[in-house]
């Protein structure tokens, strides 16, 4: 863990029951930071991952041999829309005394313009993958399960800040669709089968070793490298930016008993894209070549969150400024630039 990384990590110890804990996509940006932290708290962690090559690999590649080198953490390379190496993974825990106590299923194809291309591999590991994990938890008796969506969900009409009674009925992208898609199956399995159930919905989540497809790595890596940094539409969109060791505190939290609940997770504030590239000017001391592109269909013009029922069910409060949290990203990549400058970002 990097001294920046270490900052307002400190978790509360939400969840006792002794058995492990599957993080699914453990190699992907906010997952293995949550079984960072899950690890530093003393749980047991198995983390499984398919390390598709949905963005670079190499940056999953160093997030997951970081975790290979903590004591507590076992990998198993499974993608979770193949439902039979899933079922002999949950055979084998229980066989060896140590029962999954509890699931937090990070695993997802993400992204927006990715998914108009792309949309069948979104309902195979969004829809299809959350289904096989479901009924493996059903069969096994696991009683907790968390679930990562996405404030994409809202789509472009509902009121600011996004709060989680809003309707999300009209989906604006496959991504979006396949994650209304899963948390509908986690109320059905809530429902019938009286699992516990999180659904955490992110908002734009950043920070060191983030993924390279969204923008905060294109542009420190575009101004950094002297490229050329590409704006969809006028820059003035706006963005509820949050920090991953904020994301990962929240999503532990959510480990506690809460029935079925829907949270948001975000900063509840929210950044002009302009701006942080003016930032990221000044945190790099180079000036960035702006190119604008027509703004893509399935994008919204702004995203906030309402974190009002994360304060009160959660005990959760975002810690990191985004000033703080950006020049952390920053140096971050200074650091690792040898091989980051090199990580596709297209």
């Amino acid at each position: 863990m990097t001294p920046e990384q270490g900052s307002f990590c400190q978790v509360s110890r939400a969840f006792d029951d002794p058995g492990q804990i599957l993080v699914t996509g453990c190699a992907g940006f906010i997952a293995a930071r949550v079984t960072e932290l899950l690890l530093e708290e003393g749980y047991q962690v198995v983390g499984v991952d398919n390390l598709n090559e949905a963005y670079d690999v190499r940056i999953k590649e160093w997030r997951l041999n970081r975790l290979k080198a903590t004591p507590g953490f076992k990998f198993q390379h499974v993608d979770i829309s193949d439902p039979s190496p899933l079922r002999r993974l949950f055979e084998s825990a229980r066989k060896g005394g140590s029962p999954f106590a509890a699931v937090i299923n990070l695993a997802a194809r993400a992204g927006v313009r990715q998914s108009v291309t792309a949309p069948g591999v979104y309902i195979e590991t969004n829809v299809t993958g959350s289904l096989n994990l479901l009924e493996l938890c059903r069969k096994s008796g696991v009683q907790k399960f968390v679930l990562a969506s996405t404030s994409s969900i809202y789509g472009k009409d509902n009121p600011l800040p996004y709060r989680e009674d809003a309707d999300t009925d009209r989906p604006l992208s496959p991504y979006a669709a396949s994650k209304k898609a899963a948390e509908a199956l986690c109320y059905t399995y809530h429902y019938l089968y009286g699992i516990d159930i999180t659904v955490l919905r992110y908002f734009t989540v950043y920070g060191p070793a983030g993924r390279p497809d969204m923008s905060l790595f294109r542009f420190i890596q575009w101004i950094s490298e002297g490229r050329p940094v590409t704006i969809y539409g006028d820059g003035r969109q706006s963005r509820d930016f949050t920090y991953v060791d904020d994301i990962a505190r929240g999503t532990i939290a959510a480990l506690k008993p809460l029935g079925y609940e829907i949270i948001n997770l975000g900063s509840h504030r929210r950044v002009v894209l302009l701006e942080t590239v003016r930032l990221i000017e000044k945190l790099i001391g180079r000036e960035a070549k702006l190119q604008h592109r027509p703004p893509h269909p399935a994008d919204v013009s702004a995203t906030w969150a309402d974190i009002g029922k994360a304060r009160r069910l959660l005990g959760w409060e975002p810690q990191t400024p985004f000033e703080e949290g950006l020049a952390k990203t920053c140096r971050w990549y200074q650091e690792n630039r040898e091989w980051a400058s090199k990580v596709r970002v297209e």
